[in-house]
């Protein structure tokens, strides 16, 4: 086997780590635009609960009381069809 050409090998580093930069760079680009989208969803979910809080009250709905959590199976729902 011949040795490999000192030359070859620093031009095929300095490809690589070219590359490696710039993969990386798309990885931060692409990191800081998920971040930024998430804090946008969870600015719009606080003003979506804001708006579903005032409007419960506008109602006059207490929090907890006809809510999806706080709804209870009826006693021919729980049952079992026969």
């Amino acid at each position: 086997m011949t040795e490999p050409d000192p030359k070859s090998v620093q031009d095929m580093t300095a490809v690589v780590q070219t590359l490696l930069q710039q993969m990386q760079d798309k990885f931060q680009t692409m990191s800081d635009q998920i971040i930024g989208r998430i804090d946008e969803m969870s600015t719009r979910i606080d003003d979506l609960e804001k708006n579903i809080a005032d409007l419960m009250t506008q109602a006059g709905v207490e929090e907890g009381e006809g809510g999806a959590d706080s709804k209870q199976p009826t006693e021919a729902a729980a049952q079992p069809p026969e």
